[in-house]
């Protein structure tokens, strides 16, 4: 009887020490599993976020290209003294100057003519 008892304590002894160990080791790689995954989760959020911050700057840069060349456009088109410049340099005699009064619009309007005066006088 005293060897069963002795028996019986020595393997539950045994079982507490092989569970004593999966805790162990249960205690010691949880965390590192989950450091693992940390990790790749904010490798690949911060891989996502770099391809929008790369798109936007890239979206931003060609916008500024745009806003540069429109602004080149109008500094260039809306000063009166650089197209007389142009005028005189590119056209020679070829632009004449009118009166606002003599310009007309034409439209085509289902295969009839018609014109119109741009500016209406008063009378």
């Amino acid at each position: 009887m005293i060897l069963v008892n002795l028996e019986k304590n020595l393997i539950i002894l045994l079982m507490l020490r092989v569970l004593d160990n999966f805790m162990k080791k249960l205690f010691f790689f949880t965390p590192i599993i989950f450091l693992i995954f940390a990790t790749t989760l904010t490798k690949n959020t911060t891989k996502k976020l770099d391809k929008e911050i790369f798109q936007l700057k890239e979206n931003i840069r060609i916008l500024n290209d745009r806003y540069e060349l429109t602004l080149l456009d109008y500094s260039i088109l809306t000063s009166p003294k650089k197209l007389m410049e142009y005028q005189q340099f590119y056209f020679d005699d070829k632009l004449v100057q009118k009166k606002i009064e003599n310009l007309s619009k034409i439209e085509f309007l289902n295969d009839k003519l018609k014109i119109d005066k741009m500016v209406k006088i008063d009378e």
